[in-house]
């Protein structure tokens, strides 16, 4: 327990202080410009917002460690949560008012199966990676075309519900005085990136990622099974970012074409937001969990000063690039 807790305490660095300072200085600038953005209120939504963010980017982050890229974490999501509508409404029974009921087996089901294969897929990503010798790059974004495809051709088009768990999942959480205070879904990506946190800090595995992304070659002399690692890096970038399309669909209690459109872009300014290397071997969760609080306080922040929505693009862009300028400005003098 002592070693862990010693784990835990942070070395402050230049590139360690620049998103803490960013994530501060977004919060009092909205704290002032927009009259009750410091309210409670705003953190639940902040914490609901970012839930799905912080699962995907959980997962990305490990890719991004072994220094590999993964282009298809909104597909999979997109096909993730489509599949689980799909084998619902499939399954489940309709009542005369068009309500879908279904027991706890078929709803067992119809989470557990779509996950599976997001992480089959995932595996497929990490073999074909490792055996083709190609760049993740090209093969995530073939990875990309084939779920969005496999995804428009289950659905035709068509909205499909969802199980009534995942709505209370992405919609409600712990209350009190019949005011919700911590969504479910935020202690639940609060529990994946705490188990991803401990496996990259605390195990081989762990020391394995850090490894290959720093420098693969040694890492190869020295016995590590790199082409496995990277696979199962893919693999967990799956899975996650199945998780977080169930999430997502729960929010909107039902699944789209439409949705997930932006969660790889978003995941990615995320972890590097938060200080973690697109090179590979630097970074961790904590860092990606700060590049998630300050997307999501950026975001948030300018819908509280209702920002015209053709020039909220614009500005959030400008904000992002000012603080990764930031990041890298400081990092440049790390001794």
């Amino acid at each position: 327990m002592a070693a862990l807790a010693k784990g835990f305490k942070f070395r402050w660095e230049p590139q360690d202080i620049a998103p803490v300072a960013s994530l501060l200085a977004l919060i009092v600038f909205f704290g002032i410009a927009a009259p009750g953005f410091l309210r409670l209120s705003t953190l639940v939504t902040a914490l609901q917002q970012g839930a799905v963010l912080a699962i995907v980017s959980t997962g990305l982050t490990f890719v991004l460690l072994a220094a590999e890229i993964d282009l298809a974490v909104g597909t999979v999501a997109l096909w993730t949560a489509c599949f689980c509508g799909w084998l619902y409404q499939s399954w489940a029974m309709q009542t005369a008012e068009g309500r879908f009921v279904a027991s706890a087996e078929i709803v067992a089901a119809v989470l557990i199966l779509p996950l599976c294969t997001s992480l089959l897929l995932g595996i497929l990503s990490g073999i074909l990676t490792v055996k083709s010798r190609l760049p993740s790059f090209i093969i995530t974004l073939a990875m990309m075309f084939i779920s969005q495809g496999a995804a428009r051709y289950i659905t035709r088009g068509q909205a499909f519900r969802v199980p009534a768990l995942l709505g209370d999942i992405g919609n409600r959480g712990i209350e009190h005085e019949g005011l919700t205070v911590i969504p479910y879904s935020a202690l639940l990506a609060g529990a994946i990136m705490i188990v991803g946190h401990v496996v990259l800090q605390y195990t081989r595995f762990g020391r394995y990622v850090y490894m290959t992304g720093g420098n693969r070659q040694a890492a190869r002399l020295a016995g590590v099974p790199t082409g496995l690692v990277v696979t199962a890096c893919l693999a967990i970038s799956a899975v996650t970012a199945g998780v977080g399309g169930l999430v997502n669909a729960g929010r909107m209690t039902s699944v789209t074409l439409d949705q997930n459109q932006d969660l790889l872009l978003s995941a990615l300014a995320c972890i590097v937001l938060g200080g973690t290397s697109l090179f590979g071997g630097e970074g961790g969760i904590g860092k990606t969990l700060v590049g998630v609080a300050t997307f999501t306080v950026l975001n948030i922040g300018l819908n509280s000063i209702r920002l015209d929505d053709f020039a909220r693009p614009f500005v959030m862009g400008v904000i992002l690039m000012a603080a990764l300028l930031l990041n890298a400005a400081l990092a440049r003098r790390r001794p």
